[in-house]
């Protein structure tokens, strides 16, 4: 066994066994200094896939940073909308945007498009 692989099954030892928040965040600096890209990206393919789906979905949305769903607006709606794409992944930039557009009517529809292609003229 290679010494950075005996040293990273002692730090997931150590992880499992404080359960902390801290532990699993120093897990991941040492992971990213002792192995490289393909074991990682193994390490997180066959721990998310242990998980059901669900668990799985919100446990890499946490990790990418996702956004979630966009929460109703409370004071201004476009203010709302902006914030929520900030956070937004493109996945999610990409489902609302085409779920809202295909929910307006025709005519707003319309108006829409002609306001987008005027701002990718500009």
């Amino acid at each position: 066994m290679k010494p950075a692989h005996k040293r990273m099954s002692r730090m997931l030892g150590y992880c499992l066994t404080l359960g902390t928040a801290e532990a699993w965040a120093g897990f991941s600096l040492a992971a990213a200094v002792r192995l490289d890209a393909t074991e990682r990206a193994a390490l997180g393919f066959a721990t998310l896939n242990s998980l059901d789906a669900e668990q799985a979905r919100m446990t890499a949305a946490a990790s990418l940073g996702a956004a979630g769903e966009p929460l109703p607006p409370f004071l201004g709606a476009m203010d709302e909308a902006r914030d929520w794409a900030a956070w937004a992944t493109p996945t999610e930039l990409d489902a609302y945007c085409l779920a809202a557009f295909q929910r307006m009517a025709p005519d707003r529809q319309a108006a829409f498009l002609r306001f987008v292609q005027r701002r990718a003229a500009a």
